[in-house]
């Protein structure tokens, strides 16, 4: 007997020598796991990546900036069912254990013994706090080691956050597959739904994601989907938070993804890229795309939408009007046209427009296959414009049958049509169902951009025909030749130094002699010479000569001044062709400076973005910083509203600045713009600008409120074509936009400012009207300088065209009154660059 006690004994000892051996092997394991954990009390600051949301000025979401796409939701704000959904699949005792759930580990283990035993995959046991500190702060690595300090920061985790603050974490970092973050993201991304819309079915769908997104997609795995979504909704019904009825609808409901519609008001790509740079350099691009910045742009989304349609239907009627290229490409012998069709790409820029084979050819008309039941008709009517495109953009022989222009196996894109186009009368002619028109994307390109001239904010940008296409932004990259849209600045400088819009300048062949011994001789447009010629019709006509001889007359000094004060360019050489707009800007910088004339001369700074706000919703950037104490208060008692000041530098003089917007007005009237007088009765101003061989094509123009700039060319230079002008080129696409911009507003003219004195004067003469004289305009003088009857200013000559005539002022003897102007004020005669442009007219 004793024998058999001492074996108990013995036993017993041991069982707890071993037992002391056990429990101090797991305290030497959790002593040595927990050295170097990471802090767990930094989730309390946690600080996900979050999109940069990017706003229209009317809050519309335009464009998300991201590298993981999350919305971050406070878990008061998570509908139930998502939870109870969530925990359901993943951790039924969540609200139960202290962060590592016995049982659960215990049934893994059983589980995976068997699955080990059948060779399945193994199955874990983590709770969604072991989950939460897997993706914040232990990372996904298989070893022991990690599973032991998942487990010990879960333990600490829920001595520190309650259960609610875990759930937040979970639900807000989870990757969900889709390119999905967070329940939010994929909610949008999954079903086009935000959260509270999701039905159980598709709260469950998303619960049953966490474990392996890749292999539950919707489209490619649909049926292991389903099942996984069903196996959720079981577990749902079983922890009573549905009933059984509501279990079995959500069983029955199919498992449909809807892919998420982009909810962009307008196509602003190039504006949208432009403020994203802008952010890049501000704040990098860590904040840009991690910071969950929300960003208040200045675009106006209907502005945009007419900016963008203007400049493509411009686009693509210059492109028109000088012929067909060819087909986008030709079918090879033999080849299934359907089957093409099927895989075929449409170009970029053809946005709406269908991919088509040719089919069959006739005289009037051509077949065309667009699908394997679907035909159309191209009539001979709808192929008149596509004459050969030939060099220097001149065309081929007219199209008088279909088989001028297309043969059988053309692949070519094309667009419906109910009608023809109007005729000159504007008379349109209907077409059967199944009639489309030939098209062609163009390889022309331009810019366009409006602007808020008081305030400088950018309502509507767009650098290109296709952003798609090139990314190169032709409103603010885009380094061109202005033409005679730089003149305004010419003739303001002469304003600011005594010269009056009744100012007689000579119209007449100008040669100077160059350094190297040759001889600049500019020309007019119309290569015709006018004579005597009053200032007003120096900018009105776009005369080039007028303008030398008064740029050397005035001197490039202050001419220089003004294109560095406008913001024009910086570094202006001092070249007489200058002032014919032979320097280098972009579309962007002559829009500011013409919004500097029509607001009467004073400096803005171009704004894409309104503020900047953080996560936090503390705005960190503002482009208005005008003080204004009464603007922040609760109501408004009847108090009169806050008087916000005027901060803005003055760069001009006022009243010169109104003259030159009256002369540009008169471009409008009857100059080289008068076409808008035709869309437009409202008070507008502007002025066209084409460079040499017809390169660059301008029109920058305004109303009181709105600036608007449009430039068109080719980006590796060349010629438009003869008579293309800025006139026939980009005043259209300005008029489009501008009809719709001023649609239904109130007509306002330009403000006048004191010390202007209005004289109607005789254009043949610059002096006052007189009764029978047919040729007046109201002129606009600064008191003091309005022309007498006896007297008027003129600049006779000033070239090296024989004698070097000074600038005088004359009465009607002849007899000399005034100073010769004709040197510039540092005494330094100018030099022309007989590269510059020199026909800039329209």
């Amino acid at each position: 007997m004793r024998r058999f006690f001492r074996i108990v004994l013995y036993g017993f000892s041991v069982l707890f020598l071993l037992g002391l051996i056990g429990a101090g092997g797991g305290i030497y394991a959790i002593w040595y796991y927990s050295q170097n954990l990471p802090d767990h009390t930094q989730l309390a600051n946690y600080s996900p990546k979050i999109s940069t949301r990017v706003h229209a000025g009317d809050g519309q979401v335009i464009a998300e900036f991201a590298t993981e796409k999350r919305s971050f939701v406070p878990i008061g704000v998570i509908p139930l069912r998502i939870k109870q959904a969530f925990i359901a699949a993943e951790d039924q005792r969540f609200y139960e254990h202290r962060g590592v759930d016995p049982k659960a580990l215990a049934r893994a283990m059983l589980t995976n013994v068997k699955n080990y035993l059948e060779g399945r995959r193994m199955v874990g046991g983590s709770t969604i706090t072991q989950q939460v500190a897997k993706n914040f702060l232990v990372g996904s690595e298989r070893r022991l080691e990690r599973k032991a300090r998942e487990a010990l920061i879960a333990l600490r985790m829920e001595n520190v956050f309650t259960k609610d603050q875990i759930l937040e974490l979970y639900l807000n970092e989870i990757f969900l597959g889709y390119g999905a973050y967070g329940v939010a993201a994929a909610s949008l991304n999954y079903f086009d739904k935000s959260m509270d819309e999701l039905t159980v079915a598709e709260a469950a769908y998303l619960a049953a994601l966490p474990k392996a997104p890749g292999n539950y997609h919707p489209v490619r795995y649909h049926d292991a989907a389903k099942t996984r979504r069903d196996w959720v909704v079981g577990r749902m019904q079983i922890e009573g938070f549905i009933t059984p009825q509501e279990a079995a609808a959500a069983i029955a409901e199919p498992l449909v993804a809807a892919e998420r519609r982009e909810n962009v008001p307008v196509n602003a790509a190039y504006f949208v890229e432009e403020v994203r740079r802008e952010l890049s350099q501000q704040f990098g691009e860590d904040e840009l795309y991690e910071g969950g910045l929300s960003v208040r742009t200045t675009v106006n989304p209907e502005f945009q939408r007419l900016a963008d349609r203007a400049l493509r239907s411009g686009l693509i009627a210059y492109d028109r009007r000088h012929g067909w290229r060819g087909p986008v490409a030709q079918l090879q012998q033999g080849t299934d046209w359907a089957e093409y069709l099927k895989g075929a790409e449409k170009p970029a820029g053809a946005r709406d427009w269908l991919v088509a084979v040719v089919l069959k050819v006739e005289n009037n008309a051509a077949t065309i296959g667009l699908g394997p039941e679907q035909a159309g008709i191209i009539p001979l009517s709808e192929l008149l414009w596509a004459r050969p495109w030939m060099a220097e953009q001149k065309l081929g022989l007219e199209v008088t049958k279909a088989s001028d222009v297309l043969a059988v196996g053309d692949i070519v894109l094309v667009e419906p049509m109910s009608e023809s186009e109007p005729n000159k009368d504007g008379v349109t002619v209907a077409y059967p169902e199944g009639t489309y028109g030939l098209r062609q994307i163009p390889n022309i390109d331009g810019g366009i951009i409006a602007m808020d001239p008081h305030t400088g904010r950018v309502l509507a940008m767009s650098g290109g025909y296709e952003f798609a296409r090139s990314e190169f932004n032709r409103a603010t990259q885009a380094r061109r030749q202005p033409g005679s849209s730089f003149k305004p600045f010419v003739y303001l400088a002469a304003l600011d130094n005594g010269y009056t819009p009744a100012t007689v300048i000579l119209d007449y062949p100008f040669v100077m002699k160059q350094p190297d011994g040759s001889k600049w001789k500019p020309q007019n447009y119309s290569k015709t010479f006018y004579g005597p010629t009053v200032m007003r019709l120096g900018i009105v006509k776009s005369r080039n000569l007028m303008t030398v001889r008064l740029a050397k007359a005035v001197g490039m000094g202050p001419i220089i001044d003004n294109a560095a004060k406008f913001g024009v360019m910086d570094d202006m050489p001092y070249e007489l062709a200058m002032a014919l707009g032979a320097g280098e800007t972009t579309l962007a910088r002559m829009a500011t400076a013409y919004a500097m004339l029509a607001n009467g001369g004073k400096k803005i700074t171009p704004t894409f973005i309104d503020r900047v706000q953080d996560r936090a919703g503390v705005t960190i950037y503002r482009h208005d910083k005008r003080p204004c104490g009464g603007c922040r208060v609760a109501a408004w008692g009847g108090q009169p509203p806050p008087v916000i000041p005027d901060q803005r530098e003055v760069v001009s003089d006022p009243i010169s600045t109104y003259q030159i917007v009256s002369m540009m007005e008169g471009v409008v009237k009857r100059g080289t713009a008068a076409r808008i007088r035709r869309y437009l009765n409202v008070p507008l101003a502007g002025k066209t600008g084409t460079t040499n061989e017809s390169q660059d094509t301008w029109f920058m123009g305004f109303s009181p409120n709105l600036v608007a700039g449009v430039y068109v060319g080719f980006d590796a230079p060349r010629t438009l074509g003869r008579g293309e002008t800025g006139s026939s080129v980009a005043l259209p696409i300005w008029i489009e936009f501008m009809q719709g911009a001023l649609a239904g507003k109130r007509a306002t003219p330009f403000r006048v400012p004191e010390g202007i004195r209005m004289v109607l004067m005789n254009t043949d003469t610059g002096l006052p009207a007189k009764p029978g004289d047919e040729k007046i305009v109201q002129e606009a003088f600064r008191r003091g300088t309005e022309p007498g009857f006896n007297s008027v200013m003129v600049i006779l000559d000033g070239s090296d065209n024989g004698s070097q005539a000074p600038t005088v002022q004359l009465d009607e003897e002849g007899n000399v009154i005034a100073p010769d102007r004709s040197r510039d004020p540092k005494g330094e005669p100018p030099q022309a660059n007989k590269k510059g442009t020199d026909s800039g007219l329209y």
